[in-house]
């Protein structure tokens, strides 16, 4: 490296970024799948976190962190300190839908992309129901009037 005060060269050694293998256990609806991945030591990782799960040998799968297990649970911790990371899939999600119709409530579960936005008031169809959305039930708690997929627990309408 080249100083730019009196133009004299100095060599440099730059530290190298060490890296851990970080088993993350991935949910995606009722299964769930070992992924194997490689962090920087240092980095912090914390519940709700989004990470970005590429392991070599699978998929590449956009998760949320909802667990992380160190020598017991944590909410952050340093990744090398982490054991397991648990996590839920959030590029792809299943979305659970009841439907208000003629008296009966039906279920209805699809997958949809973990960043499409549901509002309260806005019309859909799905599996040949066109129906209003009344009300969303978050993961966390709580309701909303709108929201990305990832983040609704339950989508309650009425048939229009």
């Amino acid at each position: 490296m080249r100083c730019v005060e009196c133009e004299t060269v100095h060599s440099v050694q730059v530290e190298r970024e060490r890296l851990v293998n970080l088993k993350v256990i991935v949910s995606n609806d009722e299964q769930s799948e070992p992924y194997y991945i490689k962090i920087p030591a240092k980095e912090v990782l914390r519940v709700g976190d989004e990470l970005l799960v590429d392991d070599p040998a699978k998929d590449v799968v956009m998760t949320e962190i909802a667990s992380l297990e160190t020598d017991r649970r944590v909410g952050s911790a340093p990744a090398e300190m982490v054991l397991t990371v648990w996590a839920r899939a959030t590029d792809e999600v299943p979305l659970r839908i009841s439907v208000y119709r003629n008296g009966k409530t039906h279920s209805l579960k699809i997958n949809v992309a973990g960043d499409e936005v549901f509002e309260v008031g806005e019309a859909r169809k799905v599996e040949g129901f066109k129906f209003v959305i009344v009300k969303m039930k978050l993961r966390g708690e709580g309701f909303a009037d709108r929201a990305e997929a990832k983040d609704i627990q339950r989508i309650w309408g009425r048939e229009l």
